[in-house]
Parts: structure tokens; C-alpha cells; sequence
């Protein structure tokens, strides 16, 4: 196991940052105290705490976990699912395949 801990960038700090938000935003419209959501997705109270601050050193099963308990564990599904740059990439790689084969066979 690696013991380096990991630097995140600004931005990618300011994204973590926004999901904790969101988390917690979520458990508060849902009226759940942080006790509830953490027994709920057994974990501790801590861990609730730095997920909803958006720490990095959580793991992304924890994560899920609450969101699971907030009925929102399907929206992780959603991540990159819609990947239009790397589609766009793929097809640029089929293209130029394309026309090396059509070079090939004249």
C-alpha cells in the first residue's frame, strides 16, 4: 500500500467540496439527522461529517453508501456515463482506421 497521501488540485478540492455540500444538503431536506444517516449506512459520525466536508481521504464505498441511504445511489451510475469527449475521440480513432483501410485496399 502506498503511504503517500494524495495532493488534490484546487478545483478538484472545490468538486468534493460541492458533493459533501450537496450530500448534506440532501440529508437536511430529508429532515435525518447525521446519527440516522450514519447508523443507516454503518458508519460513524466522523466519517458523515468529512463526507459531507467533501474530504478526499474518505473512500467513494462510503460515500455511496450514504448516498444509498438517501435514496440517491443510483445517481453514481450516472458518472461518465454520458462520456461525449472520449466518444468523440473513439470516433475520431474509427475514422482515421477507416480511411487507412480504404488506402490499403485501393
Amino acid at each position: 500500500m502506498n503511504s503517500r497521501k494524495s495532493v488534490l488540485r484546487p478545483k478538484e478540492q472545490r468538486l468534493l467540496a460541492g458533493l459533501g455540500e450537496n450530500i448534506k444538503l440532501a440529508r437536511l431536506r430529508r429532515k435525518l439527522t447525521t446519527t440516522q444517516v450514519a447508523e443507516r449506512a454503518n458508519i460513524s459520525r466522523s466519517s458523515l461529517w468529512h463526507i459531507e466536508k467533501g474530504s478526499s481521504h474518505i473512500g467513494i464505498g462510503l460515500y455511496l453508501q450514504v448516498l444509498n441511504v438517501l435514496g440517491l445511489g443510483e445517481d453514481l451510475a450516472q458518472v461518465a456515463k454520458d462520456d461525449v469527449f472520449g466518444r468523440k475521440l473513439q470516433d475520431a480513432k474509427l475514422l482515421t482506421s477507416s480511411k487507412r483501410k480504404k488506402k490499403s485496399e485501393s
